[in-house]
């Protein structure tokens, strides 16, 4: 099992502060094909087992956040990347900046592996652009056996009991620190409003007096060593908890969570886009697709993978089970466009109030 960097669910940037992202250099070796992906995203071997597969040649590059690789995307127009691993709100991004190559579905045939749910996601519906990898939902991971009364609502956290003060964490990504405050109020996780995000700003300043830390990484080791009691956390890594700490448990609040996604996109400026389906297929093989949902304890929109999924994993990791049906009800992150500013500007004033 791999914990994975955190800030790679970063969403700060939106596509006005793409343009100002810095050049970087892209990778040179054009005779391969080149994949950029978060560390410990996919198999080791994958690249191994994908050219013994397929005859192609192909490399791994990494970044560490959504922003990191959009700076270099669009600064390069895509060039010197193939197939890149970025959250769907990116992927609405390249899609709408002209950088994302349709999905030819005729060269995915494993694409009928997905759930007929996860061909019809709001953010791309028919897969057009981008195939879905791993998805997911943010709730609450807390420690059952320290705390008096299970948690049943985000105002579990953001007005905690006196005896979880100093004792809470939340996710610091602009994104999944607001979704709690929006959840909490009833809106929408897309919510841009400006009357009604005075109000989750308020919620979230009041809540920022009872926390211990604003933390993407390290929160579920803190529930491990009992620092933290009660944490916001994505569902893979409260998993990762639970693999510690038998007593560690997860729950969605009632208000709800957002859906979250991490998809692969097909570079426009590719010079290897057969080679690119190839390789998404390849991802797509219930075998292939199925070491992410055990390695990395996400779900995957899968069907072959999931149901492959031995017995013993679905029991110690009880959200791995959840139906499609229930996960799809969320909503998902969207890209909000140039409300974006907004909501940065909103998440600075959180974390700079006394």
């Amino acid at each position: 099992m791999t914990a994975l960097g955190i800030s790679r669910r970063s969403l700060k940037a939106g596509p006005a502060l793409f343009a100002l992202a810095l050049a970087f250099a892209s990778p040179a070796a054009a005779q391969n094909l080149v994949i950029s992906n978060w560390d410990g995203y996919m198999a080791p071997d994958a690249m191994d087992t994908f050219k013994a597969a397929t005859g192609v040649s192909g490399e791994v590059v990494k970044h560490a956040t959504n922003e990191e690789i959009m700076g270099k995307l669009v600064a390069s127009g895509g060039k010197g990347y193939d197939v890149v691993f970025v959250s769907s709100p990116f992927a609405e991004v390249l899609n709408k900046l002209g950088l994302a190559e349709p999905i030819d579905h005729a060269k995915v045939p494993n694409l009928a592996n997905l759930y007929p749910e996860a061909t019809k996601l709001p953010y791309d519906p028919g897969n057009a652009f981008s195939v879905p990898y791993t998805w997911g939902t943010t709730g609450l991971c807390y420690r059952s056996d320290l705390v008096k009364t299970e948690p049943a609502s985000w105002n579990d956290l953001l007005a905690p009991s006196d005896d979880l003060k100093g004792k809470t964490t939340m996710l610091a990504t602009d994104r999944w620190l607001l979704a709690a405050g929006q959840l909490a109020k009833g809106f929408s996780v897309n919510e841009t409003d400006p009357a009604k995000m005075e109000e989750v700003k308020n919620l979230l300043i009041s809540a920022k007096k009872t926390l211990l830390a604003y933390d993407d990484t390290t929160f579920y080791s803190k529930l491990v060593s009992g620092e933290a009691l009660m944490v916001q956390a994505w569902d893979g890594w409260c998993n990762y908890g639970i693999t510690d700490n038998k007593d560690i448990r997860y729950v969605i609040p009632k208000e709800g969570s957002d859906l979250w996604l991490d998809t692969m996109v097909v570079m426009k400026a590719s010079e290897r886009k057969d080679d690119a389906f190839k390789f998404i297929n390849f991802m797509l093989d219930a075998k292939n697709h199925g070491w992410a949902a055990q390695n990395i304890l996400y779900k995957v929109p899968n069907k072959a993978a999931m149901d492959s999924l031995p017995a013993e994993l679905t029991a110690q990791y009880p959200n791995m089970a959840m139906p499609v049906a229930d996960l799809v009800k969320f909503e998902e992150l969207r890209d909000v466009g140039e409300a974006q500013r907004e909501y940065s500007k909103i998440v600075s004033e959180i974390k700079a109030a006394q």
